[in-house]
């Protein structure tokens, strides 16, 4: 069977809401373009409530949680504008093709594919800040450890961010299991640091790390998209990455290519400020690979 139409249900079900409910149905409804793009924490500031009652809206209405209502939204986003697509067809008489062009060849699909990295790394340099960038460096500097977290999509910025440190320092692991993460995080002391990326800053098993690191007393740096969510909470320090995604766009490469952007801007930074050390342990990062090369 169809799933319900989530718009359509927080129309119907108006009378059965309480007074923070009904906030956040009409700010959701009136704002619905923008609440995709929302994290949780903006939401309920917008609608001046609570997290929690963020949460309990969206189990109300049948979602799992907030991340799973922006994806509901999103579905029913398109469905109406599919129908209103077909309709407008129907009256005009005219059958929906795709533009020659486009059909021919993919110069148009190569340049909009294109130009959304390039967007994505414009947006990003434009949110770099350089206190932010060195307060992470000199993180890194002090710090007798750094672990590289990240969740499901996240994970491969982690293992890249680990890969390109590595070949300088060696003072960097990346744990991939969440569970050890959480195990890692709790060992954690004031001369750690986690470098944990989340896009959404939503993720209940980044939420969960970044909380314990914190309290354990470790630096905890992010890399994510909103400045206010239920992660950065627990951050000493943030670099955001442009690119919006919407629920349905999630993971997309070029919100990928902004994240390695920051990283290679990090690694760099770091380089510059310990070029002799780094320089030393990437010749001999460089000897291991070439002597296990055919």
């Amino acid at each position: 069977m169809e799933q319900q139409n989530i718009l359509l249900k927080i129309q119907s079900m108006g009378n059965q809401f309480t007074k923070k409910e009904r906030q956040l149905a009409d700010y959701c409804l009136s704002h619905q373009d923008e609440i995709i793009y929302m994290s949780i924490t903006d939401l309920a500031l917008a609608c001046g409530v609570g997290e929690a009652s963020v949460t309990r809206f969206c189990r109300k209405l049948g979602a799992q949680g907030y991340q799973d209502f922006k994806v509901q939204v999103s579905i029913s986003q398109a469905r109406v504008g599919a129908i209103l697509e077909a309709h407008a067809d129907d009256r005009t008489g005219v059958e929906h093709r795709p533009e020659p062009e486009a059909a021919a060849g993919q110069t148009d699909w190569a340049q909009k594919v294109f130009l959304a990295h390039q967007k994505a790394l414009h947006e990003t340099m434009l949110l770099v800040d350089e206190k932010t960038l060195l307060s992470i460096v000199q993180m890194f500097e002090q710090a007798d450890r750094i672990h590289f977290f990240g969740v499901s999509d996240s994970l491969l910025m982690a293992r890249e961010a680990h890969s390109r440190f590595a070949r300088v320092m060696p003072k960097v692991v990346c744990v991939e299991d969440p569970h050890l993460q959480a195990i890692a995080a709790t060992m954690m002391t004031e001369r750690d640091v986690m470098f944990i990326f989340s896009y959404s800053g939503a993720s209940k098993d980044a939420v969960q790390v970044a909380r314990l690191a914190h309290e354990a007393g470790a630096k905890v740096a992010a890399v994510t998209h909103y400045t206010k969510s239920p992660l950065t909470a627990y951050a000493d320090a943030i670099l955001l990455t442009g690119m919006r995604e919407a629920p349905l766009e999630r993971g997309s490469m070029a919100a990928k290519t902004a994240q390695l952007y920051l990283i290679d801007l990090l690694y760099q930074r770091f380089y510059e400020r310990n070029r002799e050390e780094c320089q030393k342990n990437s010749e001999r990062a460089i000897e291991t690979v070439v002597r296990e090369t055919y």
